[in-house]
């Protein structure tokens, strides 16, 4: 019997991410032949595109061969890259250049959104990419006939930034106040909430399949070779810092985000949003279980304010329990991540 995604092709949209790392792997690994979105596609690829290990093409314009080999090699190097990944050049903000991406796939995850909690231009760096480029992407998805179903990552920033309690749990009928975070200056779960808000109007109008993913901070191992914003969280906490923020966040494990991903394509009855959230925790109880785990470890000893702790909330898990995710507990999340970014150099110990 042969593998799930065998004779079957999809396009993973800003493949270099953290998440869309991790996709791309597990996708490869179910037999799937994986068209792979890059912004910069590297000189690494011209060895392999002559002795044809793997194919590149690069519609659009401006220059091939100025990327970052570093970038790619962590894609190029994953068990079935050879046979059955390729990799596209594509720009969020140009209009069509996703066209030959998308043709020819049976399904599109669009992973590609840039998260920055500090920005100096949120227009331009994050609600401009966020919102221009997932209709970008979807517009192509309406011109390919072969495109059977979009998954769309989203965030739980689009999801429970708004006035209403947090009680007794928040759940996939939550949406985000765009004044509310306009307001509040959340300008990253602005961008997500304005892009979600977006996606799902043209879905409608189109009669496009979407199905949105919505993680709340993603930890765990990480392939590509760069920090990303949520394991920077982590490495915060134990690179010297004398205090942990006041703040509490959803956290949840890139594996079982990725997982998500496949099963919201793969399961006929996927429809509309998951929220993807172990649990909800204080950087206070984070530090605590870092100390369980590495008791040499210099970890902050106090809060950075004489605040009360920033509450906790519920976020339901039935939906996604019905993809089939059982989820990675917090601690255990907490150890791959410290594994992984000193496996990668960020720390040593």
């Amino acid at each position: 019997m042969g593998s799930i995604g065998e004779g079957k092709v999809v396009c993973v949209t800003g493949a270099t991410g953290f998440i869309a790392s991790r996709l791309v792997m597990i996708l490869l690994n179910r037999g799937y032949t994986v068209k792979a979105s890059v912004r910069d596609p590297s000189t690494v690829l011209i060895e392999n595109l002559q002795r044809g290990a793997i194919k590149a093409v690069y519609p659009g314009r401006g220059s091939l061969w100025n990327g970052d080999p570093k970038k790619t090699q962590h894609l190029v190097s994953l068990r079935g890259a050879k046979e059955r990944l390729h990799l596209f050049k594509a720009d969020l903000l140009e209009e069509g250049s996703f066209d030959s991406v998308v043709d020819g796939c049976d399904g599109v995850f669009h992973t590609a959104s840039p998260f920055y909690l500090d920005t100096k231009d949120p227009q331009a760096e994050l609600i401009d990419p966020a919102v221009k480029g997932t209709l970008n992407v979807l517009n192509s998805c309406t011109k390919s006939s072969s495109v059977k179903r979009v998954v769309v990552t989203s965030s739980m920033a689009a999801v429970y930034n708004n006035v209403k309690p947090r009680t007794p749990a928040v759940d996939e009928t939550w949406f985000s106040d765009p004044e509310f975070c306009k307001d509040s200056k959340m300008w990253y779960a602005l961008s997500k909430t304005m892009a979600e808000e977006a996606a799902w109007n043209f879905a409608k109008e189109k009669g496009l399949d979407m199905v949105t993913i919505n993680p709340s901070m993603v930890i765990g191992p990480l392939l590509q070779p760069t920090l990303n914003t949520s394991a920077a969280a982590i490495l915060s906490l134990i690179n010297g810092a004398k205090t942990f923020p006041n703040m509490s966040y959803g956290w949840v494990n890139v594996k079982d985000v990725a997982n998500a991903h496949t099963q919201a394509f793969e399961v006929p009855s996927a429809n509309g949003r998951y929220c993807m959230v172990e649990s909800v925790t204080h950087l206070s109880e984070v530090v605590s279980i870092l100390r369980e785990l590495y008791p040499n470890l210099q970890l902050p000893e106090r809060c950075e304010d004489e605040n009360p702790h920033v509450p906790t909330f519920k976020v339901s898990k039935e939906k996604t329990r019905s993809l089939g995710i059982d989820y990675i507990r917090l601690k255990v999340s907490i150890k791959e991540t410290v594994e992984s970014l000193r496996e990668k150099g960020f720390i040593h110990f």
